[in-house]
């Protein structure tokens, strides 16, 4: 049973996360031989003063700035 964890700046919403899980458990399916119902993925939001790149708060990371705004807000409930 494969188990996918993935780490993302908060902000994606329900479609991008249920567009991801469908085509990384496809992708689980075919490279490692799982069943889909097998392949499970958990999502954590963190937040982007949580997230250092480089020694470098991903929120103060000026390199970052676009994403950050656009993702690096506070984990969603949903």
């Amino acid at each position: 049973m494969p188990n996918i964890r993935v780490e993302l700046l908060p902000g994606r919403t329900v479609d991008q996360r249920r567009r991801f899980a469908e085509e990384v458990t496809r992708a689980a399916v075919e490279a490692l031989g799982a069943r889909q119902q097998d392949v499970r993925i958990m999502f954590e939001e963190v937040a982007a003063d949580f997230v250092a790149n480089g020694g470098v708060l991903a929120s103060e990371d000026p390199s970052r700035s676009s994403v950050v705004a656009r993702f690096g807000g506070t984990p969603t409930q949903s």
